[in-house]
């Protein structure tokens, strides 16, 4: 699945793990996206769309 959003670019960001000893390794944070239809210019057209995005109608739902 794709690791960013297609509409307000938002991608996977990384940071550290840090244990109750303050011991670090590296993670990752992945947005949360799904792939849903949406109306573009009038055409209906898969896309990778936050859940964000989804949730504010940044995008309008093809059926």
């Amino acid at each position: 699945m794709a690791k960013y959003c297609e509409i307000c670019k938002k991608g996977v960001v990384s940071g550290n793990n840090v244990s109750h000893s303050h011991r670090k390794s590296k993670r990752k944070w992945a947005p949360n996206v799904q792939r849903v239809r949406v109306v573009e210019n009038g055409t209906p057209m898969r896309k990778y769309v936050c859940t964000r995005c989804l949730r504010s109608g940044m995008v309008e739902r093809s059926i």
